[in-house]
This record gives structure tokens, sequence and C-alpha cells, in this order.
């Protein structure tokens, strides 16, 4: 009970500092505005693309297939490079396979109905009469504001899944793989995926008229997120050159590398390197920063996965409540036991190793 109370109040003191943070980009827009003595508003542009600068219009075409199709095309082209080095080291059986390949495919099938609903006919019987109202807003303004707001939440959303017992089942799924890599990186139950809050609240500011620059934060995102699951550990030269060092620091504060979201991955924080207690930011570590949700060591867990792992068939582990696993004692059994995550250590700083 004293556990549950602790969280509570934990939750709710970052939860009033979130709201601060979710307004600091309005704030930056009233006071660039109060400043330069500009009101756009008043004879807004009629399309999204009008406040785009030039060099975003170069690439544009280049944005879209990355947001399309490219993406897709990077997944595979980076997990095969992976595999060819060897860097699954074996681990990727049959089970295993299964469900990474029905979480990376069906999604691509069943989201978009859900998302296009959800623009098409949700948000025009809400908002009726609001679509593209804000496309005075400027295109970095809308891109700081769509880039923090997406983040934060999808933090909220990830953190509450971890912490909360009731939540975390719906979550084990990204963490039952014993490896990191491309296999792995969208390997989610699909409700889970399906309930992602930010995916509304991103879409519902590209109806208000900030497409272009939520286009820009989506490929930014995709980019940081996708590379920090890879098995690749593009980030140790920052940390193994004295030069890169100050860089390295800065780096590994603002946005989730493979060290820190790895740890995320580790399979017991009884080593010092291993955080799945923490470690939760997506695009930006920074939250774990200012929340102390994190910890900085600069070293890869030497196990990834769940200890209690019983590795539940394909469908348990992508449906489930829909569907039940089979396997005795699993957690998504029915009548299975509530593992549930362990609650992180609440006022320590943030460590570094």
């Amino acid at each position: 009970m004293a556990l549950n109370n602790i969280l509570a109040k934990k939750i709710g003191k970052d939860l009033s500092i979130s709201l601060f943070i979710y307004a600091l980009p309005v704030l930056a827009l009233i006071a660039y505005f109060h400043f330069t003595g500009e009101t756009p508003w008043l004879n807004p542009p009629k399309t999204q693309s009008a406040n785009a600068p030039q060099f975003f219009k170069v690439i544009e075409p280049s944005i879209k297939g990355l947001n399309t199709w490219g993406f897709i095309a990077f997944t595979l082209v980076l997990g095969i490079v992976e595999f060819a080095f060897g860097l699954y080291d074996n681990k990727w059986k049959s089970s295993e396979r299964k469900i990474d390949i029905v979480c990376f495919v069906a999604p691509k099938l069943l989201l978009p109905p859900v998302t296009g609903w959800f623009t098409l006919t949700v948000l025009p019987y809400l908002l009726p009469h609001s679509a593209n109202i804000f496309t005075w807003v400027p295109f970095w303004g809308g891109f700081f504001l769509i880039a923090i707001a997406d983040d934060l939440t999808q933090y909220w959303y990830h953190r509450l899944h971890h912490q909360l017992p009731l939540l975390w089942r719906f979550h084990r799924t990204h963490h039952s793989a014993p490896y990191m890599g491309m296999a792995m990186a969208g390997r989610q139950n699909f409700i889970y995926t399906v309930f992602f809050s930010q995916i509304y609240l991103t879409a519902t500011l590209v109806y208000l008229g900030l497409g272009y620059s939520a286009l820009f934060a989506l490929v930014i995102k995709s980019i940081i997120t996708l590379s920090a699951h890879s098995s690749i550990a593009w980030d140790k030269p920052f940390y193994r050159y004295k030069v890169l060092r100050p860089f390295a620091w800065v780096l590994e504060r603002l946005i989730s590398t493979p060290a820190t979201h790895h740890a995320h991955h580790a399979d017991t924080s009884d080593d010092g390197v291993g955080y799945y207690k923490g470690n939760f930011g997506n695009m930006f570590f920074i939250w774990d920063v200012i929340f102390k949700t994190g910890i900085i060591t600069r070293k890869f867990p030497e196990s990834y996965g769940l200890k209690h792992y019983k590795a539940e068939e394909w469908y348990a582990q992508f449906l489930w409540p829909l569907f039940k696993s089979k396997k005795e004692g699993s957690e998504l059994a029915k009548n299975g036991p509530e593992v549930g995550d362990e609650i992180p250590g609440y006022g320590e700083e943030l460590r570094v190793a």
C-alpha cells in the first residue's frame, strides 16, 4: 500500500511537470509573435505547405517516400546487415520469427483503416469546421510542438505500461525477445499499438493544419527510434574517442541511443547496466533525465528479454487478451499470474556509471 502511494505521488508530480512542458512550445510561439509583432492568423495561408522552408520543399518527395515505404525498406536492409554479421547469435528461433514477422506485417494492414477512420470520420465530427485552422503556425514552431507533444505522450504511455501491472501484459510482447535488432523493433501487442495515444494526438494536429511539421517530426523520430533498437551500436565511437565525448554527453541525454535503449530491454537490472525499470524515452531521452527514470552507463547488457518468458504462441503475444496462451504458468494464459514489472526507485538522481 505504501509503495502504491509513493507511485501515485510520483506520477502525479511528474504529470504536473509534463503539463508545463506541453505548454512550452505554445508559450514560445506566443512570445515570438509578441516580440515580432506578426499576426499571421489574421491572414492565414490556404495550404499547409506555405510555411514550409525551402529545404523541406526540396526534400519533400524523399521525406514522403521514407514515411510510406522507405522505413520498411530501411528496416529490412538493416535487418539483413544484422544477420550478415551474426548479431542475433542464433537466437531467432522459429517461435520468435513468427511473432516478429506477424508484428511487422499485420499492423501495416490492420492499422491504416483504424487511423483513417479516426482522421476522416471522428475528427470532422468532434472538430467540425476546424480542418487546417492552424496553417499559419510557422513550420519550426509546429515541428517542436508536435515533437514534444508526440514523444512526451508516448513516454507516459510507455512508462505507465511498465509501472502499472494492469497494463504491463499489453506491452510485455515488446520485451519478450531475447535479442535486440530490426527483427523485434515493431514487436508489439496489437491492442497496445491501436491505443498508442500519441498516434491520435498527432493525427489531430495534422487535421488542424500542421501536416508538414508532423511529417518531418515523424521522419526524425523514426530514424532515432529504429537506430536505438538496432543491434549495430553506432554510438560506441562517441564514447571511445576523447574528442567526441562532450558531444556524446549531450547526445545521450537528449535522444535515445543504442546504449540507453538496450539497457531498457535487458533481462536484469542487477548488473548495473540493464535498466528495464526505466529508460522509457523513445525519441527523446531527456524525459528520463527530467523525471529521474533513467541511467546512463555507456555499456551494453549481456542478455535481453524476460526472465519469466514462456515463449508463448504468436497469437497470444500479438492479440492478448483476445487470445490466451496455452503455456502453463504464463502471464498470457487464462488465469495466468500477474508478474508485472518492477517500479523504479523514486527520488533517485539520473545514474551515470
